[in-house]
């Protein structure tokens, strides 16, 4: 082997060597910064498994229909399905939980159905509550362990004044999420 050949060998581990240090302190420096990133996430994963959790607490009761009709739960507007895919299935609504103007994630105002073959199968909840009734006493619109609702204006597909609304699929997986409106694993099929 010839002087030269030793050379461009040592030349290449050496390089090759600076390049590893390289990327072990890029690699040092981004887990320095994931654990704050990396909370964030962990922080709003948690909050959303917890009003999953806490929603599934208060519901278990009423996974057999006649449980919630008992609790003064009553359907309305039939199976609900949507406008180009996924359904809501039938609300069974608490008329005293909409009119009290608050929420409480252990007290969802509307108790979400699907109609299947073997009878209704719950698979989630519905938090509503009317907007202008919230807006007298609070200064922005509500939320739940962390989770936004959304302001349905009127007038709307119900015929009801504006609400605020949030979904929770506490009993069925949504792969859009466990708070989209629409769930493509819900139908109407056999209502």
């Amino acid at each position: 082997m010839t002087k030269t050949n030793k050379i461009t060998k040592t030349g290449f581990w050496r390089a090759r060597i600076l390049l590893s240090c390289a990327v072990l302190s890029l690699g040092f420096a981004a887990a320095n910064e994931a654990p704050e990133h990396m909370a964030h996430a962990s922080h709003a994963q948690a909050a959303s498994s917890k009003l999953i959790e806490v929603v599934r607490e208060a519901t278990q009761r009423y996974m057999d229909v006649n449980a919630a009709t008992a609790a003064g739960y009553q359907p309305a507007f039939g199976c609900i399905s949507g406008p180009d895919h996924g359904a809501m299935g039938v609300h069974y609504i608490n008329g005293g939980y909409v009119m009290d103007g608050e929420v409480d994630a252990a007290k969802p105002e509307a108790l979400i159905y699907e109609p299947t073959r073997n009878g209704m199968k719950l698979v989630g909840v519905e938090f509503i509550v009317d907007a202008a009734t919230w807006m007298k006493n609070h200064t922005a619109p509500p939320m739940l362990e962390g989770q936004g609702f959304q302001f349905v204006n009127a007038p709307n597909r119900y015929g009801i004044p504006s609400f605020f609304e949030l979904h929770v699929w506490a009993w069925r997986d949504n792969p859009n999420g466990a708070f989209v409106d629409w769930n493509n694993r819900v139908s109407c099929e056999h209502q």
